[in-house]
């Protein structure tokens, strides 16, 4: 009986239940997130990841600032009829360098954790100018002006010196080239050799992606969507047992 009063009063007073309240969610937080600072290492090391390049980076940038992540997850959850469409459910490490993470459960268009190299240059560039003459179904809205936004990446050193502040591996050197790198990558027929020096000669696509003279915002955009899911090889990825 002595417990049951003792309840009562605890739940018949606002104040002394906020207060325990409070006290038991700040206990089961720090009982979760204590023990990660002290851990040498909370994210598996995969082996391929790699900051994004100033172009991909850029193309992230537009991405999160026309709300894309509003209507696409890129999280693809270890059940079968997830991996079944999408592939390979999403690892830690695919998004260790993504300042926010795009990981979320909103499911208006398919989730694009795997969307890299499933579709031509060409389809992404009409589905971005009209999506339903592709997927007559779709909801999605037209987004055919970011063809006409040309882009110079003046801003893009600047983006990767934020970026690496908050732990993105960008060297010195990445930083020092970021605008060279920008406009390397749109061109195959330039000297690119620098770009994949840096990020990785099998890694990083190098093509105009628009298909239009000059570096457009759907270049960064659809160089961005490209290489999503294409960094780790799962043919050969072995999940680490101990962890």
């Amino acid at each position: 009986m002595a417990i049951l009063d003792k309840h009562k009063i605890l739940e018949t007073n606002a104040t002394l239940l906020l207060i325990f309240s409070f006290l038991v969610v700040t206990i089961g937080g720090l009982v979760q997130i204590v023990p990660l600072f002290y851990l040498e290492n909370t994210i598996e090391k995969v082996e391929g990841m790699r900051p994004y390049t100033p172009l991909e980076l850029t193309g992230r940038e537009i991405y999160i600032r026309e709300g894309c992540y509003v209507c696409h997850s890129q999280m693809i959850r270890p059940m079968r009829d997830e991996v079944e469409r999408y592939g390979h459910y999403s690892l830690a490490a695919e998004s260790m360098y993504d300042h926010p993470f795009q990981w979320g459960s909103k499911r208006t268009g398919p989730d694009l954790a795997r969307v890299g190299l499933r579709y031509s240059d060409e389809w992404h560039v009409d589905h971005l100018r009209d999506p339903q003459s592709v997927v007559p179904e779709s909801v999605m809205p037209k987004y055919g002006f970011l063809e006409r936004r040309m882009i110079e990446g003046e801003h893009v050193q600047d983006l990767m010196v934020a970026h690496r502040r908050v732990g993105v591996p960008y060297s010195d050197a990445m930083i020092a080239h970021a605008a060279a790198d920008f406009r390397a990558q749109t061109d195959p027929f330039g000297d690119f050799d620098g770009l994949l020096e840096r990020y990785g000669e099998d890694s990083v696509q190098v093509r105009n992606f628009d298909g239009q003279p000059g570096i457009s915002e759907a270049d960064a955009l659809v160089a961005y969507l490209q290489m999503l899911g294409t960094l780790v090889d799962f043919s050969t990825f072995t999940p680490d047992a101990s962890r």
